[in-house]
């Protein structure tokens, strides 16, 4: 049935594609055939040219295409507007497909919430609507909120499945319009009722009904649904809506009788002046949708502007609440609900820097809303530095603590944010009882000489403090008392590289508690004595340019038994495992790790914790998620009910295999080393019945992502399980595995460096990339499945980077490469990109080696580049991928430029999407064929015999 519905959708949603005007590809796309140019649009069984009669929706455009050739009498440079282009069958199954659920399980964790979802790809007309750009957001107007925003179809309720009749078994919620879509769906916390917004959205949606999106309520006994603010639009551009208590939620609403839009003066008033005044460093990245006049600071007022209500969930009774319109960006009670932080921002606005920089306020009201303490007001932070480690000066991270009804905390740094200041202590968090006194001065609590990096609450005057410290890669946790009580400093956990995942000994598990708020899970009841392991203590030692500090002796107890949840990594593959924790001693115990072969089995969070319920060993249980090479993803419950004392899984979904077409292409993790010895690994992927000895080698795709690592030995770990689900995705590099390619995925090209020598990974990026590169393609190559002749690489965004640069410093390794969304000219992003922290000017040699842009006169083999027009992504904007194809055409590369409409930095129309798709496999096809190969031997004989002519 599954399958049945997949052809059905599929081929209505081609049919009325091909009817907007996308058209086929060029070509059979035979994987050794040459391609034609004389590919025509079939609409209404007619065929018409490429661009001229094809019928568009409203707001849709052609795509953007131009190319240059190089060599012989054939060279040319064309630039054409094109209709969209659909891929090949076996390429297009991967597309359009259902979606499954999503799942939410209640607080009471008897039943599960089901999501409905659409299709996975909006149709362009809908990307096409109009938004404005506005201090890094873009915005619907007519919905007074963020612009192609995706949401839900529909809602369902079933029960905690504890049978296999009982899986999937749901019905669906009464009273919901028919064509609507919901966002932000939310549990009350004593699970009677959900809230969700209403609003309408989609091509087939006329105008004057897309309006902002209303508040709902679902009462989940009934499974009716009302509204609960009729007529009322929430403006949820930086809020939506928050449980107060069970019974009551504060709705942020656009503000009651605003006036219509500002509209912009026939001529401006002025010019546009910025001011910086000597000696004041304001460094910042290449932000997109920036302010750019005065006219767009009232537009970003104008609909930012929000005001809240209260409403009775049971009588619908409304209430103002709070002190009126404000650009209002949080609301956020106490775990009691008598205490709310609130957050707005404030003038001036900045036309350097997105909105959360901008001036900002930070309060606390009481129930009713009334204000009782104002926590900080900050200035402009226009001149946070860019390095690693960086903050925001004054008040951050302000939040309740879970564990008391309403006790403020929040950490200010004493390095003025700034990480190249030697200080000590770096930051210090304080806490404030509203309850006690709301004005009292905050009193300081805990400290840290790193990056501060959150705590984790455990109650019982118990906490994990976490500090972080980039250049090496230190991570550090501390048991800290959180009742400030004498005689109980911090005490370390561990002090650990966080690039070592082999090392990693995982994070704990929290437990819900009755009032909604979260806490780490403390292990009561019996505990076993025997196979605990002792805690490793090792001797302080200098490493990576880090010296490891060791947890000193015990000096107050807490009694607590925590759970820990890791991946579980090592030279083999993950195997995720759960561990206890004795807190005090550090010793630990494994009391489940995912089946060394099979399958791949991750634990997620406790769900017995129901009302409170005490956590134990005998009654724990945890939800898991179960996969294999061949099985989608299932949720499993974890319960301890073995008389062996092991932990079992119960199954609690059904999904239908995503894409059934190709269910288990043959892989295998490789491992090899770089040629200075630095051990690397990648995933190789062949089609489904290859056999290299029958089959000899394949045309193969590289597919890859550099990352920087501060040392070898991390950057060699493998991390990655050969029972992971192969999950094909339209924008996957597997998906070429249908037209019988081999697939190199993920190959580790890591960039290293060493904090301890003063050496950035960057200043050897090219040369590191290149060995990287190297050795992935011989590995192959050795093992018979690669033909060397028949390579491309292609990356999106810094792998798109990767992608150029490889063709331009290893040209004897690929024959072609395809770059989504990169940057190529690292002069355009002067301030850092990356993990770069150097700019510019402190470091120009590394910048322009690096930049592909810089090489492209000795780019020679065909390069495809793919980019959204509308990318605001910061570093990648779309004038990027214009210069680099400006810069190879005027150095005669055989180069071909795709701008997608109105696409940011990842593809997401279903045109776009498929056309991204048909102009890749064409490329593939034409240049990685074993004519193309032909074609390049007879040119490098030619280019031989000539210059020894």
């Amino acid at each position: 049935a599954t399958d049945s519905l997949f052809r059905v959708m599929t081929s209505l949603r081609l049919a009325a594609t091909l009817a907007r005007g996308c058209v086929r590809p060029r070509g059979l796309h035979r994987l050794a055939g040459s391609a034609s140019s004389s590919a025509k649009a079939v609409v209404g069984g007619v065929a018409h040219p490429r661009v001229n009669n094809v019928p568009m929706l409203k707001g849709t455009r052609f795509v953007r295409v131009a190319t240059a050739a190089s060599g012989g009498d054939d060279s040319k440079t064309t630039t054409e507007d094109e209709g969209y282009m659909m891929p090949p069958p076996e390429v297009a199954q991967f597309v359009e497909r259902p979606q499954n659920p999503s799942i939410s399980i209640s607080p009471m964790r008897d039943q599960l919430l089901y999501l409905m979802r659409p299709p996975p790809y909006p149709l362009v007309s809908e990307l096409a609507r109009p938004e404005l750009k506005l201090a890094g957001m873009r915005i619907d107007e007519t919905q007074n909120s963020r612009s192609r925003m995706s949401g839900n179809t529909g809602i369902a309720i079933g029960p905690m499945p504890t049978s296999e009749e009982e899986i999937n078994s749901f019905e669906h919620f009464d009273g919901l319009p028919d064509g609507a879509t919901l966002n932000y769906v939310s549990w009350g916390v004593d699970a009677r009722h959900i809230a969700f917004t209403v609003r309408f959205a989609g091509p087939e949606v006329q105008e004057t009904d897309r309006a902002p999106p209303e508040l709902w309520i679902a009462d989940v006994a009934t499974r009716a649904c009302r509204p609960l603010l009729p007529g009322r639009g929430l403006n949820t551009l930086f809020e939506s809506y928050s449980w107060l208590d069970k019974d009551t939620i504060v709705a942020c609403v656009v503000p009651a009788g605003r006036p219509p839009r500002p509209q912009r003066p026939p001529t401006p008033p002025g010019p546009r002046v910025q001011t910086n005044f000597g000696g004041n460093v304001a460094q910042a990245r290449t932000y997109a949708d920036l302010l750019k006049d005065s006219h767009d600071g009232d537009l970003f007022e104008y609909f930012s502007s929000s005001e809240f209500v209260k409403v009775s969930v049971l009588t619908g009774e409304v209430t103002p609440f709070g002190s009126g319109p404000a650009i209002h960006t949080r609301l956020d009670p106490s775990p009691d609900g008598n205490f709310i932080i609130m957050e707005s921002l404030q003038r001036p606005f900045s036309y350097a820097v997105p909105c959360g920089r901008f001036p900002k306020r930070v309060w606390i009201t009481d129930r009713d809303g009334r204000e009782v303490r104002e926590v900080c007001n900050l200035p402009m932070a226009d001149n946070i530095p860019i390095v690693h480690n960086s903050c925001r000066e004054g008040p951050r991270s302000i939040n309740w603590r879970p564990d008391r009804p309403a006790e403020l905390y929040w950490t200010e740094a004493q390095d003025r944010g700034d990480p190249r200041l030697d200080v000590s202590p770096r930051d210090i968090t304080y806490t404030a009882d509203m309850h006690s006194d709301p004005t009292a001065p905050g009193v300081a609590t805990f400290q840290t000489d790193l990056r501060y990096g959150g705590v984790s609450w455990a109650g019982e005057g118990v906490g994990l403090l976490y500090e972080s410290w980039y250049k090496s890669r230190t991570i550090r946790a501390w048991v800290v008392d959180t009742d400030r009580r004498t005689n109980s400093a911090p005490r370390l956990l561990y002090d650990r590289d966080y690039e070592d995942s082999y090392s990693d000994p995982g994070s704990p598990l929290s437990r819900r508690m009755p009032d909604g708020t979260y806490l780490i899970a403390n292990v009561t009841g019996s505990i076993p004595e025997s196979g605990w392991k002792p805690a490793k203590v090792m001797a302080e030692e200098a490493k990576n340019g880090a010296t490891r500090m060791t947890p000193g002796p015990l000096q107050w107890e807490t009694g607590m038994i925590l759970v820990l949840e890791g991946e579980g990594a090592s030279d083999k593959g993950d195997r995720p495992f759960l561990d206890l924790l004795n807190l005090d001693t550090g010793a630990t115990k494994r009391i489940w790790q995912c089946p060394e072969e099979g399958a791949l089995e991750r634990p997620g969070s406790i769900i017995s914790d129901t009302n409170g319920a005490p956590i134990t060993l005998d009654t724990m249980q945890i939800l898991l998620s179960r996969e294999t090479p061949s099985e989608n993803p299932q949720y499993y419950a974890l319960e301890l009910n073995g008389s062996d004392g092991t932990l079992k899984p119960r199954r609690i979904s059904d999904f239908p295999h995503p894409h059934p077409g190709l269910i288990d292409p043959p892989k295998e993790i490789l491992r090899y080393k770089r040629a200075d010895g630095v051990e690397l690994n990648a995933t190789l992927y062949t089609p489904p019945g290859y056999d290299a000895k029958r089959d000899g080698p394949l045309p193969t795709i590289m597919w890859a992502y550099p990352r920087e690592f501060n040392s070898a030995e991390a950057a060699g770990q493998l991390r990655d399980s050969p029972f992971r689900f192969t999950s094909i995705s339209p924008m996957s590099p597997l998906v070429w595995l249908s037209r019988g390619y081999a697939v190199l995925e993920g190959p580790s090209l890591p960039i290293i460096g060493s904090a301890a020598e003063g050496v950035e990974p960057n200043d050897t990026y090219v040369e590191q990339l290149v060995a990287g590169a190297r050795a992935a393609v011989e590995e192959v190559v050795r093992r018979g499945v690669t033909n060397p002749q028949r390579v491309g690489v292609g990356g999106h965004s810094y792998g798109a980077f990767m992608a150029s640069n490889l063709l331009a410093h290893a040209p004897d390794l690929f024959a072609c490469a395809v770059a989504r969304s990169g940057a190529y000219n690292r002069t355009l992003t002067p301030f850092g990109f990356q993990s770069e922290e150097r700019t510019l000017w402190q470091a120009p040699d590394t910048y322009m080696k690096m930049s592909p842009f810089m090489h492209a006169d000795i780019i020679k083999k065909p390069i495809l580049l793919i980019h959204g027009e509308e990318d605001t992504n910061s570093g990648t904007n779309v004038i990027q991928s214009e210069r680099f194809f400006a810069a190879l055409k005027g150095n005669g590369a055989d180069a071909r430029l795709v701008l997608l409409p109105h696409e940011s930095h990842s593809t997401r129309a279903f045109e776009s999407v498929c056309h991204t798709l048909a102009e890749t496999s064409e490329f593939f096809d034409k240049h990685l064929s074993a004519k193309a190969v032909e074609r390049e031997v007879d040119v490098a004989q030619e280019e031989t015999l000539t210059s020894k002519l």
